[in-house]
């Protein structure tokens, strides 16, 4: 009877034990859900977390981004990449279980969320990729003590890093990359002795050393500090950190060598300490413990030595970047060992010898870039290749030679293959134009015989094609265009033949075609609707120009000059709309020069000359804005145009003895006054009185003008700084005196201002020109200037200190360079008040090759900062030598970003609606496309350099044109380009850096975009031979 009591009361005590299990389970469910629901509520109800729902039949473990344990407390909540865009509630921290709040890419807003500090189970904290702003708070240590995981990166926060995030113990995993972070990040970092990973890159930190510290972070497997204004030495104590995976550190200023116990590293994969100022050899003090490394890149350095024989070692090495050095010595035959190698890069060093016969045989080898070396000797491929997927090759810029190998023809991924400025001499393989991938061919500047190969293009998409420069005979391949794709074809001084038209017809997509001095038959082409640039001086085209030119309508270069072409101008000239330089010079044409052509508001350089063209000159090419104008040596007659009786067409109408003109500017004989001359006083009179009322109308209108003033109608004035000002907007404008004027341009005019500050600090002031309503391009440049200089901070680029402006006023305020314009020591000018003034060379001090050679430095520097150290990537467009300002040590600035633009992406093309830029600086490519990238300031960077090198102007080339096309004729002889230098600082102990730089000049101001350097090429080639030149000083002394 009491057993069987016993036995009742247990089975109630197991029923009522159950029941408030379950009820306390329905409790715990009924609160999650409840809270869940408020956080939805606090949210907004978002469409997104439409599953969170109390009538959905699911249970809220269900909802989207929650799981939940077993009892259903909420454990995780991961809204990752949903549009929450709302702060974060505090009820959040009421699921008292959760330990996973992934909550980034939702564009929360706010400052750092406080309410977190409740959430006292939290183990993983993700909030990356949102908006978060201000600092990070002191007490951040108050989060849970449990908290592995804090990930912050991609945010907006600012000021210091607080030390006490030090004291969160527990922390293995530390992300705060990419934000504004603008003090210093602490040492007390490495009191965090669990830390596997720190993450700190991308942050513009106040320059700082490595902490000792780090030293503690014993668990460290990944360090990352890319662009945190790293300075110093990298500390000898990272060698010993024997948990690390992925050393992470470019784009700093770290200096010094690598520690030789990095190589030592066991288990390290990845390496990254490009984009520094290393320096020293790589020392592997004994045999390379870091056998498992799979990617290295210590580009962009000044390292120097050798490649060391041990990284043949390393069999699991993918990747090798050491371009833009001064290594030394030969690419080592151990390379050979690497069986992994998908990429190797060694570009822009010092690399001599030939290159190992064992590179064409790895087997997983895509991507072969040896340009800009000193390497030598033929390519020997001593069995048959087995790199078999080579998909690129770039040994251009070196001293190779010998022939093109038969073995490429079976490289059956090869897309691009460059071999450009060396000395390879034979034929191009048939087989190269069997490659099914071939997209871009580079082998201009060697010594190449033969015949281009005869099914080129007919088996790939073929895209580009430039051989010029060789010793190439035969015709064209009948199926470059077959493809469909073909963008250009440059093949200038072969010794080609046949008809052109023959294999270019039918090329829809051709744009640029480049067939100067070969010896090219046929006619014009007459339908080619993609087509930009055609140029084909010196050539045996003949036949007449087609009367009907709209299947050409996109042209903006025509070059025709030395062939046999007959006929007449067409009136249907009118239609190439786009047309900017038109060379029709040593033909055979007659009759009258159409008036049609003034309608071509985009010309800007004409050369009719050396033909038999008669009648008078129409008065509507005086409309145009010309900078060179060439009518010489026809049959011309009658008057000149007023508007071109100007000095600088002084040598554009030689040999026309029938010509005439009004004064003795022009080299022709002065027309007798007749009716036209009377006619020409009366408008002169007209003129004036027009002067004269515009005159008084404009006295009255100050006047009006002052009157509103004093009746205290003022517009109202804004300023902005970008950098803390020691004075007032009240001094700035006390300044915009007469007295205080230095310059005056198409935009406004320029002051110099001495503030009375503690320093007495000096200003420059540019002032947009007054009006009642700005016009808009002047509106767009000032908006440029300010959006672009007021973000940048660049040693190469000059400051914009602030900005003031009205309705009709707008005022730049930048930091004063105390030797102006580059173009005023290169070319003897100064400018006084509103005038240019020639200046005689005894009263101004020479540049000297050094300076010089720095100033092309500086200059390169601000630049390449633009193209590959700005997100997103910025062109400036109107690179020229009077925007380079000096200071007064004459370090170089790039100013006046009036028609700057940011790029989406680099290499890839942006749109712009109108031409924009300076004749002689402009490149090709400018006058017929509206799309831009960084390469066309590569092309301006490259006519400096010639300045530079030769004193000469960049529309200073005679009868080539500009200096850029003077340049490359005198490249093609020595004695030449040796004439073509400067005098001032023709040095013997200097030519042959002078003669790099000039040739490096032609490089980057190559017709073909594709062709020229990156900006971060050139600079590194430039540093590289300022080093060479301060070597053979010192050895010199």
């Amino acid at each position: 009877m009491v057993a069987k009591a016993i036995s009742s009361s247990l089975l109630l005590l197991i029923i009522f034990s159950s029941s408030s299990l379950a009820a306390s389970q329905t409790k715990t469910e009924d609160g999650e859900r409840q809270i869940l629901l408020r956080i939805r509520k606090d949210w907004g109800n978002p469409s997104v977390l439409g599953s969170w729902n109390d009538s959905t039949p699911t249970g809220h473990c269900k909802w989207i981004g929650i799981q939940c344990s077993a009892d259903g407390s909420v454990t995780t909540i991961t809204l990752s990449n949903q549009n929450i865009a709302q702060p974060i509630p505090a009820a959040i921290c009421k699921l008292k279980n959760l330990s996973i709040l992934d909550l980034s890419h939702t564009g929360i807003p706010g400052t750092f969320p406080t309410s977190l500090y409740n959430c006292s189970n939290l183990l993983y904290l993700d909030l990356s990729s949102n908006h978060l702003v201000g600092v990070i708070p002191s007490d951040i240590y108050r989060l849970s003590p449990r908290l592995t995981d804090l990930i912050l990166s991609d945010n907006n926060f600012t000021g210091e890093i607080p030390p006490s995030i030090g004291r969160l113990s527990a922390i293995e995993h530390l992300s705060l990359y990419d934000n504004f972070f603008n003090a210093s990040f602490p040492a007390e970092l490495g009191n965090l002795s669990n830390l596997q990973t720190l993450r700190l890159g991308g942050n513009p930190f106040a320059p700082a050393t490595i902490p000792p510290t780090f030293r503690n972070l014993t668990q460290l497997s990944f360090l990352g500090m890319g662009q945190a204004n790293l300075k110093g030495e990298i500390p000898e104590f990272i060698g010993e950190l024997t948990g690390m995976r992925l050393l992470y550190l470019p784009s700093n200023s770290l200096s010094g060598s690598i520690p030789a116990g990095i190589w030592n590293l066991k288990k390290l994969r990845y390496l990254y300490l490009y984009k520094n100022n290393l320096t020293g050899a790589i020392i592997i003090d004994k045999p390379i413990g870091a056998l498992g490394l799979e990617e290295i890149d210590v580009s962009m350095n000044q390292l120097n030595g050798s490649i060391p024989e041990e990284f043949g070692k390393l069999q699991s090495l993918s990747l090798l970047y050491m371009y833009n050095n001064r290594f030394s010595g030969e690419i080592p035959e151990s390379i050979r060992e690497s069986t992994e190698m998908t990429l190797l890069d060694v570009s822009v060093n010092s690399l001599s010898g030939s290159i190992p016969a064992g590179i064409w045989n790895l087997t997983k080898l895509r991507i072969l870039y040896l340009f800009a070396n000193n390497l030598t000797g033929a390519i020997n491929i001593d069995r048959p290749i087995g790199a078999l997927g080579l998909e690129k090759i770039d040994v251009s810029m070196n001293q190779l030679n010998g022939s093109i190998p038969e073995e490429f023809g079976k490289l059956q991924n090869l897309s691009l293959l460059f071999m450009y400025y060396n000395q390879f001499s034979g034929e191009i393989p048939a087989s190269i134009g069997l490659l099914p991938a071939l997209i871009d061919l580079r082998l201009f500047n060697n010594s190449l015989t033969g015949v281009l190969p005869p099914e080129l293009g007919k088996h790939s998409s073929l895209s580009d094609v430039d051989v010029g420069h060789n010793m190439i005979s035969g015709s064209l391949p009948e199926y470059l265009c077959a493809g469909g794709y073909l963008n250009s074809i440059v093949v200038p001084n072969n010794n080609l033949t046949g008809n052109m038209l023959a294999s270019l017809n039918n090329c829809s997509t051709l744009a640029y075609i480049d067939i100067q001095n070969n010896r090219f038959s046929g006619n014009i082409p007459s339908a080619a609707k993609s087509l930009r640039v055609l140029e084909a001086t010196n050539n045996l085209l003949s036949g007449k120009i087609p009367a009907v030119l709209t299947g050409i309508s996109e042209l903006s270069e025509l070059h025709l000059g030395g062939n046999q072409i007959s006929g007449q101008i067409p009136p249907g000239i009118s239609e190439l709309k786009y047309l900017y330089s038109l060379n029709l010079s040593s033909n055979h044409l007659v009759g009258k020069i159409p008036a049609a052509i003034g309608s071509l508001q985009q010309l800007i350089s004409l050369d009719l000359s050396i033909n038999q063209l008669s009648d008078s000159i129409p008065p509507e090419i005086g409309g145009l804005k010309l900078k060179t104008l060439n009518l010489s040596s026809n049959r011309l007659s009658g008057e000149i145009p007023i508007s071109l009786q100007d000095a600088a067409y002084n040598r554009s109408f030689l040999s026309n003895p029938s010509l005439c003109a009004s004064s003795e500017l022009l080299n022709v004989p002065i027309c007798k006054h007749g009716l036209q001359w009377k006619l020409r006083m009366v408008l002169i009179v007209l003129a004036s009185l027009v002067s004269l009322m515009a005159t008084v109308f404009a006295a009255f209108a100050r006047r009006g003008r002052h009157g509103r003033s004093n009746g205290r109608v003022l517009p109202t004035r804004k300023m902005m700084s970008f950098y803390p000002l020691d004075f007032t907007e009240s001094t700035i404008l006390s300044g915009l005196t007469e007295d205080n004027l230095i310059g005056s341009g198409g935009g406004g005019k320029v002051y110099r201002i001495v503030l009375e500050n503690h320093v007495a600090q000096i200003v420059a002031v540019k002032k947009i020109w007054n009006s009642r309503k700005l016009d808009s391009l002047l509106e767009k440049e000032f908006q440029s200037e300010v959006q672009i200089l007021g973000s940048i901070r660049h040693a190469g680029i000059v400051k914009l200190l602030c900005c003031l402006w009205s309705v009709d006023t707008k005022l730049l305020v930048y930091e004063y360079m105390e030797n102006g314009s580059l173009d005023r020591w290169l070319h003897k000018k100064w400018r006084v008040g509103e005038q240019i003034e020639e200046m005689n060379s005894d009263h101004m001090p020479l540049l000297d090759w050094s300076t010089r050679l720095r100033i092309a430095i500086d200059v390169a520097r601000g630049l390449c900062y633009m193209h590959h150290g700005c997100s997103p990537p910025i062109v400036h467009r109107d690179v020229k030598s009077s925007n380079i300002l000096l200071d007064f040590e004459f370090r170089a600035k790039v100013a006046d970003f009036g028609l700057a633009r940011m790029l989406v992406k680099l290499g890839e093309d942006n749109t712009v609606s109108a031409v924009a830029g300076t004749f002689g600086y402009m490149a090709p490519e400018c006058a017929y496309s509206r799309k831009i990238n960084e390469k066309m300031d590569v092309y301006s960077f490259g006519v400096i350099l010639l300045e530079l090198t030769t004193g000469k102007k960049a529309n200073d080339g005679g009868e080539y044109g500009n200096l850029a096309e003077w340049a490359w004729h005198c490249l093609q002889e020595d004695d030449k380009m040796i004439d073509a230098i400067d005098q001032d600082i023709k040095d013997p102990i200097f030519i042959k850096e002078i003669a790099f730089v000039f040739k490096l000049g032609v490089t980057c101001t190559s017709p073909s975009s594709s062709s020229r350097p990156r900006m971060k090429d050139v600079l590194q080639i430039l540093l590289r031979r300022q080093r060479q030149q301060a070597v053979a000083n010192d050895t010199t002394v």
